[in-house]
């Protein structure tokens, strides 16, 4: 329901005549093909590839997944892989490969595109965009005085039947690193636990906010863009739900960066590096603040997020960077000892 049409985001990228900075703009039959595994939203990909191809004659083929089962294939695949660039959603799935060993350099110059506490902290992968966990409650069935100073609140006995959550949703993983990175594995455990007691299980975000909005519901754990999205489509004015921002460096309000590698192993590591500078260059960050699609934060400074976010100054994330987030690896393990999974 939520899945927005790309249409109108890539009817603004090509509607832009501005060559990408720095780039070829003629294609040539010799122009190489570039395979990019992506862990990211559809319609963000879609208009990106499409921009990306105008500016520089370079081909893209595109294998989508989930991130984390993206990511598990490429260490599968190994050296073998045919992948040549990886372009996901939660940092955790880049610190798996980064790890593993997979990742060619990100060039010093291309990381300064963007503030480096948000991306690979040994200039692995390159962070393009970020995000806020939020909670999505509706004023019908909670009032705002009510709302849970923290995220751990949740697991107390008073929230029963009014939170929902998505545990299998690849946005979900990054909320539980948090806790466990800030908190402690018992204590991510125990919150685990009084979710699994108070929360109603829903397939994904999307299935949460719109739970929440029509009233079945009164509140959900998301990302801040499932909300957006939902009220871009039906309009802010006729939209009931609201979203809450956790206060104080809570560990609610983390903030989790989409970002981009280069497959060492690289067939086409040049056309790889290229789209990797691309995605962090001002015309790509602009596209992506306007495009009212995707509704994450743009990290290159001086480009301004879409109007309906939050202003980024304003958000209050816990002191928390990448390498700590760090790549999941204890998520799993508890989401099923909780009977999450």
């Amino acid at each position: 329901m939520l899945r927005l049409r790309s249409t109108v985001f890539a009817a603004a990228c090509l509607g832009l005549a501005l060559p990408v900075a720095g780039f070829a703009t003629v294609a040539r039959a010799d122009m190489p093909t570039l395979t990019l595994y992506s862990g990211q939203h559809e319609q963000t990909v879609e208009a990106l590839i499409a921009d990306f191809e105008k500016g520089t004659g370079i081909k893209v083929r595109v294998h989508s997944g989930e991130g984390p089962e993206v990511a598990n294939q490429l260490v599968e695949e190994g050296a073998d892989s045919p992948a040549d660039v990886y372009f996901t959603e939660n940092s955790p799935e880049l610190m798996v490969l980064e790890e593993k060993g997979l990742l060619a350099d990100i060039p010093a110059s291309v990381l300064a595109g963007v503030p480096a506490r948000y991306n690979s902290p040994t200039g692995k992968w390159l962070a393009v965009l970020a995000r806020t966990n939020v909670l999505a409650w509706n004023p019908a069935l909670v009032k705002e005085g009510d709302l849970p100073k923290s995220l751990l609140d949740l697991a107390d006995p008073a929230w029963k039947d009014k939170v929902g959550i998505a545990p299998t949703d690849a946005d979900f993983l990054p909320v539980v690193g948090a806790v466990i990175a800030l908190k402690g594995k018992d204590a991510a455990l125990a919150w685990l636990k009084g979710l699994k007691a108070n929360a109603q299980i829903f397939d994904d975000d999307e299935a949460v906010v719109a739970a929440v909005e029509s009233g079945r519901l009164a509140t959900g754990i998301i990302n801040n863009y499932y909300w957006d999205r939902l009220a871009i489509q039906q309009g802010v004015a006729k939209t009931s739900s609201k979203l809450y921002y956790f206060p104080n460096g809570d560990v609610g309000a983390v903030v989790n960066v989409s970002g981009v590698a280069v497959l060492k192993s690289a067939p086409q590591a040049e056309a790889a590096q290229k789209f990797a500078a691309y995605l962090v260059s001002e015309r790509a960050q602009q596209l992506l603040a306007t495009g009212k699609v995707n509704f994450e934060y743009p990290l290159r400074p001086g480009v301004a997020p879409d109007p309906m976010l939050k202003p980024f100054k304003e958000l209050s994330p816990p002191a928390l960077d990448a390498a700590k987030l760090g790549d999941d690896a204890d998520v799993g393990e508890l989401l099923q000892e909780a009977g999450l999974l």
